[in-house]
């Protein structure tokens, strides 16, 4: 099976640029309902994943931290907990499973590392479940 098959595309993805502030970063996953969110440079390469946990340890080691203040953060100054590694869209499914075993999500990126979309484990075991319904 090929991966493309679980992508949802990054028109339909919320992303964040790396030139975006740390409270851009916050609106955006707290408008977004997203717990964590790709970082691309302004080419469209994946970066990494930001998450509200970072955010919170970031706040937490700097308690004078105020809205206006996050303004002048850079969302790349915010170190990462957690590595989301991304993977090539023509990745094998084994690839794909083990990964997504470790993470919400998966980022998905072309052959130039431009990210193209994201594979969520929600829709992995969507299909698998209801391949197995279907078989009973």
């Amino acid at each position: 099976m090929n991966i493309l098959f679980f992508l949802i595309p990054k028109s339909q993805v919320g992303y964040v640029m790396a030139s975006d502030t740390f409270r851009q970063v916050a609106e955006k996953l707290d408008y977004l309902k997203y717990t964590a969110i790709p970082i691309l440079d302004e080419n469209g390469k994946y970066i990494d994943t930001v998450s509200e946990g970072d955010l919170f340890w970031f706040v937490k080691k700097h308690p004078n931290m105020t809205l206006k203040k996050s303004e002048s953060v850079n969302i790349l100054s915010v170190t990462r907990n957690r590595k989301y590694v991304a993977i090539r869209y023509d990745a094998s499914m084994d690839e794909l499973l083990s990964l997504a075993m470790s993470q919400n999500f998966v980022p998905v990126l072309d052959d130039h590392d431009i990210f193209m979309g994201i594979i969520t484990r929600k829709a992995i075991i969507g299909y698998f479940a209801q391949g197995e319904t279907s078989r009973q």
